[in-house]
């Protein structure tokens, strides 16, 4: 006997008065986004919904039912994500460990992070002029290993070196949207964030450390 073939969805829903379809829509988009370990673009949650489904609307409304709860529907990646409201993180890492959390990056590695998701695609030497010291390449080995970045094209500068890119992680993990919702540079200078560059005097490794 052949397997059954599971019926196509019905996603417009078409027998449903309007406001029975706008729930049943709201609940499907939740229940993916809830199930969903990483950021679901609109081409996904287009699949449960009907084709004239304002999702932007819906999503806004199934937000505005989350006030109060100690989660909401974040906009990263291009896409949408549930995520826990940051004043309960404190909860979170005493029920769950500090193992649970990701590794602060250190001065060195978040001055390296920083100039790379602003130039990117960046070489290393690159790197280093802006900061005016060597970076090695164990600084630069570091912000993979926690999927904050990746290599780019090679340069077409002598030797083809690579260059680096941030990846869909780095979004994930500072809640942006896209790279253009990263903060303006001197904004950062003037909130203390950032020293200006011509007063940073970092102690980064010397390439000769790892060569």
């Amino acid at each position: 006997m052949a397997p059954k073939t599971a019926e196509p969805m019905d996603t417009e829903l078409a027998e449903l008065p309007q406001a029975l379809r706008w729930r049943e829509w709201m609940a499907r988009v939740e229940a993916v986004l809830f199930t969903a370990s990483e950021p679901v673009g609109r081409e996904v949650l287009a699949r449960v919904v009907g084709r004239d489904c304002a999702l932007d609307l819906l999503i806004e409304d199934i937000a505005a039912e989350l006030v109060g709860r100690p989660y909401e529907i974040a906009r990263i990646a291009g896409g949408w994500q549930f995520r826990t409201r940051p004043q309960h993180s404190a909860a979170i890492r005493a029920a769950l460990g500090e193992g649970e959390a990701v590794r602060d990056l250190t001065q060195n590695e978040a001055l390296v992070l920083t100039i790379i998701a602003y130039m990117q695609p960046v070489t290393r030497r690159a790197i280093s002029r802006l900061t005016g010291r060597e970076v090695s390449r164990d600084l630069i080995a570091r912000l993979p290993g926690q999927a904050l970045i990746a290599r780019g094209p090679r340069s077409p500068e002598p030797g083809a070196p690579y260059t680096y890119v941030t990846t869909p992680g780095f979004l994930v993990q500072f809640g942006l949207e896209t790279l253009r919702d990263l903060p303006d540079l001197e904004a950062l200078e003037d909130a203390g964030l950032l020293k200006p560059a011509a007063d940073i005097a970092l102690d980064l490794p010397t390439s000769g450390e790892d060569e």
